[in-house]
């Protein structure tokens, strides 16, 4: 399973960075052709656009992943273990929760658009609003597999702290959990 894992997080990497590339050509291309050609290709801003939301989203799965998106543990670095595991809980069913929400309104979106073209390039609107269904679906599958992570009981403690931070709160994150595990015993 973490290989089938570590497969998706790679392509997925591989895909942000083909975007990120492509972007750069049509941006910079097109800034070329204007400035001493005075023409452009019509259609390299809207692929760009197109490009830039599938990238953000795509990014997001990641930086979900990973615990790199904002978050405020002050609550949850002062918890015992136990209450740790029961904010986590709850935590990811609130974001199942909002997951399922986002899963079904851009679903409907890329129902609701199908019919609509972009101006430039003419592909349905549907496959923009499509990366919030992928998006939705991804971080929904991470959360899912935490949360059975976390009753199977291979979750560690330190992994309910569910913020990345710099090295120095990392090691005082530690230190508390230390601190509070051995005035448990």
């Amino acid at each position: 399973m973490r290989n089938i894992g570590n497969a998706i997080t790679r392509s997925l990497s591989y895909l942000i960075a083909l975007f990120l590339a492509l972007m750069a050509i049509f941006v910079f291309g097109n800034v070329i052709l204007r400035y001493f050609f005075h023409s452009g290709w019509t259609w390299a801003e809207e692929m760009s656009r197109i490009l830039f939301i599938w990238l953000i989203f795509l990014g997001s799965i990641l930086a979900f992943k990973d615990n790199e998106h904002l978050g405020v543990d002050t609550l949850v670095v002062k918890l015992s273990p136990r209450g740790r595991k029961i904010l986590y809980v709850i935590n990811c069913f609130v974001i199942l929760g909002t997951m399922a929400l986002t899963l079904h309104g851009s679903w409907y979106l890329t129902l609701l658009n199908v019919d609509q073209s972009t101006p430039a390039i003419g592909i349905p609107y549907a496959y923009v609003y499509s990366s919030g269904v992928v998006v939705s679906i991804g971080m929904g599958f991470i959360v899912a597999m935490n949360l059975y992570m976390l009753l199977s009981g291979k979750l560690n403690e330190n992994d309910l702290v569910m913020t990345t931070d710099s090295e120095e709160k990392v090691a005082e994150i530690e230190e508390i959990a230390q601190r509070t595990a051995g005035e448990k015993q």
